[in-house]
C-alpha cells in the first residue's frame, strides 16, 4: 500500500520560519512540534490525518493560535494548521456565508461588512472563527442574535475512517445531526478537523457603542449596578465590564446597542447615575467601526498569560463583590483583571441540551485574566488565578470551554455540565479510537470489540 505524503506548506525545526510558526498567543507554555503543516485545501487535511495515522505519532489541530493552554500544540508531533485555508463565500440569495476554517474574526467581519451583514462572534480580530464557534461563541451581539454556534447551518469535517483512513463529511440538523449538535459548544479538536463552517448572516448598518470609566473606589457600587442591569436590559444591548487591579485604578463598562445613540443614552442611566464616572462616551457609528472599537490589540499579541473563568446564574451577593475587590487589591501586577459579559436574551432562550453549550441559564460569563512580562513571575500569577477561582466558586458555576484551565479537576462537568455523557456518545461514534485527543479532550466510551 502506497504511503501517504504530507502536502501543503511544511515547516520543520530546520526552517527559518519555525520559531514564528510554532508559537501560540500563550508564551508561558513553550512547545516544540516535529512538523507543522499549513494546509491549503481539504486534500492537505486528509493527507495530514492519514499521515499521522500511518506513522502513529501525536498531533494537534490549530487555526487561530488562541488556545489558552496551548492544547493545539504538541511536543515532537505534527501540527495540522488550517489558518491558510481562509476563503469566504457569501450567498446573498440564501443569506448565508461559507467560511473556511482558517479565517479569523477580522477577515470575517470585514468581508461580511461589504454585504451589509455580520454574524455574532467575538471581539479580538486574530481569534480563529472555527475555535470560537465550536466552543459556543460569545460577543457583542450575543443577546440579540445568540451565540455564534446558534447561527451555524453546516460544518464540513475531516474525520477518522477505519483504522488508517480519513474522510470528509458534512454535518447539519438533518445529516450527522448528532455531530452537528456536538460541534455547537462541544469545543474544538474533539471529533475531527473542521474545514469549513456555513452560517446564517444578519443585516446590519449603524450601531451605537459606549464606554464608561470609573476609578477604583466605585468598584462595588458599579459592579452591583451593572450586574443587576446588564442581563435584563433591552436585548439589542450586550455589554461587558472589566474590573482592573487597584494599581490600574480603572473600572470600565462598554457595550454595543443595535439602535440609536439617543435611545442608548436613556438605557444607560442606571450606570451613568452610579458613582462618579471619570469618562462617558456614547456614539453612533457604522458597524465595522464598532468591530474595531472593541478589538483589543493586546489580545492579539503573544504574551505570558494565564486565564480561567466561570458563569453566574444569579447576581453576586455583597460578600462576593467584596472578595473580588480584595483579590484585585492584592493582584500580582497591573495587568490582572476580572472581565464579565452579559448573557441572556436570544442566547438564553435555547434549552441547555438543545446544543452542547450547556450554560444557557447563565446571566453573566466571567473571565479571570493575568498577564506578566518577567518569566519568573509565572508562579505568583497562576496562584492568583487559582485563588480567585477558589474564592468565587461558592457563587459561580462551571467554566467556558473556550477559556480552558488545566488546573480544573472536574473539567468535564465544568465545561459541559449535564451534556458531557452525550458528547462522549458522539465521540465514541465518530472517533472510537480517540485519535483526536489532547489534555481535557472528550474521551470515548470503551467498547469491547
Amino acid at each position: 500500500m502506497k504511503k501517504t505524503e504530507l502536502t501543503g506548506r511544511i515547516v520543520t525545526p530546520d526552517d527559518p520560519e519555525y520559531r514564528q510558526a510554532r508559537i501560540n498567543n500563550n508564551l508561558s507554555i513553550p512547545i516544540f512540534p516535529r512538523v507543522i503543516v499549513f494546509c491549503q485545501n481539504v486534500q492537505d487535511v486528509l493527507n495530514a490525518v492519514r499521515w499521522v495515522r500511518e506513522k502513529n505519532i501525536p498531533f494537534r489541530v490549530r487555526s487561530g493560535r488562541h488556545s489558552y493552554e496551548n492544547f493545539s500544540l504538541v511536543n515532537g508531533g505534527l501540527i495540522i494548521d488550517v489558518s491558510e485555508m481562509d476563503r469566504i463565500t457569501f450567498n446573498r440569495k440564501s443569506m448565508t456565508v461559507k467560511i473556511e476554517a482558517g479565517a479569523n474574526l477580522g477577515q470575517v467581519y470585514n468581508t461580511l461588512w461589504k454585504y451589509g451583514t455580520t454574524i455574532p462572534a467575538g471581539t479580538e480580530s486574530s481569534v480563529g472563527l472555527v475555535g470560537l464557534t465550536l466552543g459556543g461563541g460569545i460577543g457583542m451581539l450575543t443577546r440579540l442574535f445568540g451565540l455564534t454556534c446558534d447561527n451555524l447551518v453546516e460544518i464540513e469535517m475531516v474525520k477518522a475512517s477505519g483504522r488508517k483512513d480519513a474522510e470528509l463529511i458534512k454535518a447539519n440538523k438533518t445529516e450527522h445531526s448528532d455531530l452537528f449538535w456536538a460541534c455547537c459548544g462541544g469545543g474544538g479538536g474533539n471529533f475531527g478537523v473542521v474545514t469549513s463552517l456555513t452560517f446564517n448572516v444578519h443585516p446590519i448598518s449603524k450601531v451605537s457603542v459606549f464606554s464608561i470609566i470609573w476609578e477604583w473606589e466605585d468598584l462595588e457600587a458599579v459592579f452591583n449596578a451593572w450586574q443587576s442591569w446588564a442581563p435584563n436590559t433591552d436585548e439589542h444591548l450586550t455589554s461587558e465590564i472589566e474590573l482592573k487591579s487597584r494599581k490600574a485604578n480603572q473600572i470600565i463598562v462598554q457595550g454595543e446597542f443595535v439602535g440609536t445613540s439617543s435611545r442608548l443614552k436613556q438605557i444607560l442611566q442606571p450606570l451613568t447615575n452610579t458613582g462618579s464616572p471619570t469618562s462617558v462616551s456614547i456614539k453612533e457609528i457604522p458597524y465595522i467601526k464598532a468591530v474595531r472599537f472593541f478589538d483589543d490589540p493586546s489580545g492579539n499579541r503573544p504574551a505570558l498569560l494565564k486565564r480561567s473563568g466561570s458563569f453566574l446564574n444569579t447576581p453576586f451577593p455583597k460578600e462576593a463583590i467584596s472578595k473580588m475587590k480584595q483579590l484585585l487589591a492584592n493582584a500580582p501586577n497591573e495587568n490582572s483583571s476580572i472581565w464579565h459579559q452579559s448573557l441572556g436574551g436570544a442566547a438564553g432562550r435555547v434549552a441547555p441540551n438543545a446544543t452542547a453549550f450547556y450554560y444557557r441559564k447563565a446571566i453573566i460569563a466571567q473571565e479571570y485574566l493575568a498577564t506578566w512580562k518577567d518569566p519568573d513571575d509565572e508562579e505568583i500569577n497562576i496562584r492568583w488565578i487559582e485563588e480567585l477561582r477558589r474564592a468565587l466558586s461558592p457563587y459561580t458555576t462551571g467554566d467556558y470551554v473556550n477559556w480552558p484551565d488545566r488546573i480544573i479537576r472536574n473539567w468535564p462537568t465544568a465545561y459541559y455540565g449535564e451534556n458531557f455523557n452525550r458528547l462522549r456518545e458522539v465521540k465514541t461514534k465518530y472517533d472510537p479510537f480517540n485519535l483526536f485527543n489532547f489534555p481535557q479532550s472528550i474521551p470515548p466510551f470503551i467498547r469491547w470489540l
